[in-house]
């Protein structure tokens, strides 16, 4: 089911996670053993990010440079398919422009079309750790613009072979980021909204946040949204702070602000298992505001663990 029809047939506000496939070598228990702990609250979806691959240069004998793949997470569309057959609940698979040509992009699309999958989201993705800022595949996307434009085309029965005949168009529903906190990248609010939009006029029928963790923000998104005439589904993402460092982390990793109550009871903790208590408690409150003021889904970052998640949902949902 499409995550906009999970949203228009709700009569509360829905619950949903999002996890990270596991680094290789890991199993698919591992990450069962994070969604298991979270089925009793019901997801009405499960987002699996996309991890681009990187690369260090290792130097080898004889003083040459041998390229090494490291931090790899594989396993997008396998775990979707694992978790729709085990919990038979929806996927939603991360596509990112980075990493893929635009031809190794519509082969995946194909893929997850046969799977049954209905919903993407569609990011441009991270530049990798080698590289000062992103730069595409070549013959890929450098914007997720085009990727939502491609997968629009898809949906319309267009594939990059325009002498196909007989094609079935895909149907996907798809999801694309927004920031109340603005993108890092963009000059100003106004600038990163008309963005926004245009992704929007191209075909995308919900819109997922960045983490956040002051709820006015949200609100004022919401405000700045219906005045560009966005008006698709708009879900706030949650994260829970668990450590001293996150509270700082965060920040510089996102850009996201910390709120000023937030971090002077972080900083009144002396271990992190009090910091964790502090975060539960922050997002509880988050959750039930956001609840209240009729947000359509809360959306949670679990990171790769559930514990605090299943705490904050179980005083929430």
């Amino acid at each position: 089911m499409k995550v906009t029809d999970h949203i228009k047939q709700a009569q509360s506000t829905l619950f949903s996670i999002e996890i990270l496939p596991p680094l290789k070598g890991k199993s698919i228990q591992s990450i069962f053993d994070g969604i298991d702990p979270l089925m009793e609250f019901k997801p009405s979806f499960v987002d699996v990010t996309y991890h681009r691959e990187e690369y260090l240069y290792k130097k080898r004998e004889g003083g040459y440079l041998e390229k090494v793949s490291i931090r790899k997470r594989p396993g997008t569309v396998g775990i979707c398919a694992a978790i729709m057959n085990k919990y038979h609940v929806d996927a939603v698979p991360h596509i990112i422009c980075g990493g893929f040509s635009k031809e190794e992009t519509e082969n995946a699309l194909i893929d997850l079309q046969f799977l049954g999958i209905d919903n993407v989201l569609a990011l441009r993705g991270d530049s990798i750790k080698s590289e000062p800022e992103f730069v595409p595949e070549p013959g890929g996307h450098a914007y997720a613009i085009d990727l939502v434009k491609q997968i629009g085309s898809m949906n319309k029965g267009k594939y990059i072979d325009e002498d196909l005949a007989d094609v079935a168009p895909t149907d996907f529903c798809i999801g694309v980021a927004g920031y109340p906190e603005k993108h890092f990248e963009a000059p100003n609010m106004i600038s990163d909204m008309k963005h926004l939009k245009t992704k929007i006029d191209a075909g995308s029928e919900y819109i997922v946040t960045q983490m956040f963790f002051d709820n006015a923000q949200y609100f004022e998104y919401l405000k700045k949204c219906k005045e560009q005439n966005i008006n698709v589904p708009i879900i706030p993402g949650l994260k829970i702070i668990t450590t001293k460092k996150q509270a700082t982390a965060l920040p510089k990793i996102f850009k996201i602000d910390v709120p000023q109550a937030l971090l002077e009871e972080i900083e009144k903790c002396n271990t992190d298992a009090e910091v964790k208590e502090v975060g539960i408690e922050w997002c509880i409150q988050q959750s039930k505001e956001l609840i209240k003021a009729g947000a359509p889904c809360l959306h949670y970052y679990t990171m790769g663990t559930s514990e605090v998640t299943r705490r904050v949902a179980s005083k929430v949902f």
